[in-house]
C-alpha cells in the first residue's frame, strides 16, 4: 500500500481505500466534526484490520459513567469505614465486658496477691557519706548555717520538769535550760522553777538528773540549777554587745514539751528595755521574730557562730502581737548568774513585806474600790495594801491591810515603779524608810499617819 493511499484520522494512520471508507460511511467522506470510530484488531497479530460498525463513542457519556463509577467507589469506601467503626466498637465492648467479668471473678485472688505486696518497689536514697558532719555546715570564718548552729548547741539545751511532790507525780510545768559547765550548772528562768518544788533535768542524750535550785531571782527572771554530772556539754556564751539588727539567729528550747525545738529568725532590735509582766522589773533584751513560746523559757537565743547571746523568756514576750519575742541579753544575765552561783541570791535586794495594788489604770482603781466598798475621791492617790507579811518589820507598824502608802520620804507614790524608785534612790536592805500612810473609813473620811519600817534583805529571790 502506497503512502499516498493512506487516510489520516486523528493521530492514527489507517490504510483502507477511499472506496471502502466511503462504503462504511454510507458513501460519505468523514468530516472533521465526526467522532473517530474504534478500530477492529486482529486477535492473532494484534494489528488493525478495519473498523467496527456503529462504534462511535460519546465522550460526555463516558465522563458521566466514569463519575458514577467514582461515586459508587466512594460510597462503598464510606460503608466499609462505617462497618469497620461499628465492628471496632463492638469488639471494644466485648473486651470491656470480658475484662470486668474477669476482674469480678478473680477479685479475691488479685486482692490476696496485692496484699502480699508482691511486685511493689519503693525507692529510697540516703544522703552522701558524711553529709551530716558538722564540718560541712561551717565556713572558713566559723559561721554556721542554720542546721550547723542548731547542731552545735543542741547538746547544751536541757528540758526542765517541775513537780510539787517528792514522787514526781504532780507535774507543775516544763521549761528549758542552758548548760553552763560540764559539772552541771544550768541557767534557766526563775518562773520555770517553784521555790518549794522538785525538779528533773532531761538532757539531749535522754538522761535524767535530779536538780537542786542554787539560786533564783524573780526580778530578773534568772535562776540557776545544779545536777550531779561531770560530762555535760556546756554552751559557748557570746558577747551580746556585738549583736547587730538584722543578724540571723535561732531560738532553741522545748515548747509544749517538744524537746530541742529550733526556730529561726533575725534580731529585730537591740537594747530593748522590757518590763516583766509579773514583777514589773525592766531588763535589757534582744528583740527577735524567732518564735518563743512558754516552753522556750530558759532556752537559748543563738547566733550563727553557735554562741548563746540571750536567755529567752516568755515573761518578756508580747502577748498582744505576734512575732515579738525577747531574750535577756547574756551580758546582763551573766553577772546575775555568777552571783547566784556564788551566793545563792542577789545581794542588796530588799523586801518590804507587802503585796499591793497600784493606781496606774482604771481597772486597778475599780479593784481597789471593790475591796473598800466605796468610791475614792478624784484627787486621792496612793498604793493600796492588799496583804502584809508577818515576818517583816513593816508588820510591826500601824500600817494595816486595806490602808494606803501615799508617800515615801516625802515623795508621792501610786504605782509599784514609783515606790521602788523612791526607795532605791536612798535606801537599801537594813535601812529604815519613813512613809506617809492613809486610812479611809466606811464614810469615806481619810485619816493620814506616819510610819517607819526597816527594809528586809531578800535572799529568797521572790521579790
Amino acid at each position: 500500500m502506497d503512502e499516498k493511499d493512506n487516510i489520516y484520522i486523528g493521530n492514527e494512520t489507517v490504510s483502507p481505500t477511499e472506496e471502502t471508507v466511503m462504503t462504511e460511511n454510507n458513501g460519505q467522506i468523514p468530516s472533521k466534526d465526526d467522532k473517530p470510530v474504534q478500530p477492529h484488531y486482529d486477535s492473532f497479530m494484534y494489528e488493525p484490520i478495519g473498523f467496527q460498525q456503529n462504534s462511535q463513542i460519546n465522550y460526555t457519556e463516558m465522563k458521566a459513567v466514569e463519575e458514577i463509577k467514582i461515586k459508587k467507589q466512594h460510597i462503598r469506601h464510606e460503608r466499609t469505614i462505617i462497618v469497620m467503626f461499628f465492628l471496632l466498637i463492638l469488639i471494644t465492648l466485648i473486651l470491656g465486658i470480658y475484662g470486668i467479668a474477669s476482674d469480678i471473678l478473680n477479685s479475691e485472688k488479685n486482692l490476696s496477691v496485692f496484699n502480699q505486696g508482691q511486685g511493689v518497689i519503693i525507692y529510697q536514697n540516703a544522703k552522701p557519706d558524711g553529709a551530716n558532719e558538722l564540718k560541712n555546715f561551717v565556713d572558713e570564718n566559723g559561721r554556721y548555717t542554720t542546721e550547723g548552729a542548731a547542731a552545735s548547741v543542741r547538746n547544751s539545751i536541757v528540758e526542765i520538769y517541775t513537780y510539787s511532790d517528792t514522787f514526781h507525780k504532780n507535774l507543775l510545768g516544763t521549761g528549758s535550760g542552758v548548760i553552763l559547765t560540764n559539772d552541771g550548772y544550768i541557767v534557766t528562768n526563775a518562773h520555770v522553777l517553784d521555790a518549794n518544788g522538785y525538779h528533773d533535768v532531761h538532757t539531749a542524750d535522754d538522761k535524767i538528773y535530779s536538780a537542786k535550785v542554787i539560786g533564783r531571782d524573780s526580778k530578773t527572771d534568772i535562776a540557776v540549777l545544779k545536777v550531779n554530772a561531770d560530762n555535760l556539754s556546756p554552751a559557748i556564751l557570746g558577747d551580746s554587745d556585738e549583736v547587730m539588727v538584722g543578724e540571723q539567729v535561732i531560738a532553741v528550747g522545748n515548747p509544749a514539751g517538744l524537746s530541742n525545738t529550733v526556730t529561726d529568725g533575725i534580731v529585730s532590735a537591740v537594747n530593748r528595755k522590757v518590763r516583766s509582766d509579773t514583777t514589773g522589773f525592766e531588763m535589757n533584751c534582744i528583740q527577735t521574730n524567732a518564735d518563743i513560746s512558754p516552753g522556750n523559757s530558759g532556752g537559748a537565743l543563738v547566733n550563727m557562730y553557735g554562741q548563746v547571746i540571750g536567755i529567752t523568756s516568755s515573761k518578756y514576750a508580747s502577748t498582744l502581737y505576734e512575732g515579738l519575742g525577747f531574750a535577756i541579753t547574756i551580758n546582763e544575765a551573766k553577772p546575775i548568774i555568777e552571783e547566784l552561783i556564788n551566793n545563792g541570791f542577789i545581794g542588796g535586794r530588799f523586801r518590804i513585806g507587802i503585796t499591793l495594788i497600784s493606781m496606774n489604770d482604771i481597772s486597778s482603781l475599780y479593784a481597789i474600790q471593790d475591796e473598800l466598798g466605796l468610791e475614792l475621791p478624784e484627787d486621792f492617790s496612793g498604793i493600796y495594801i492588799n496583804d502584809i507579811s508577818e515576818d517583816c518589820d513593816i508588820a510591826n507598824t500601824e500600817l494595816k491591810k486595806g490602808d494606803f502608802i501615799i508617800e515615801i520620804n516625802g515623795i508621792p507614790v501610786s504605782t509599784y515603779d514609783e515606790l521602788y524608785n523612791a526607795i532605791t534612790a536612798s535606801y537599801g536592805a537594813g535601812d529604815k524608810v519613813p512613809a506617809k500612810c492613809a486610812h479611809i473609813d466606811k464614810d469615806g473620811k481619810i485619816t493620814t499617819y506616819e510610819i517607819e519600817f526597816m527594809l528586809m534583805e531578800d535572799t529568797s529571790g521572790d521579790y
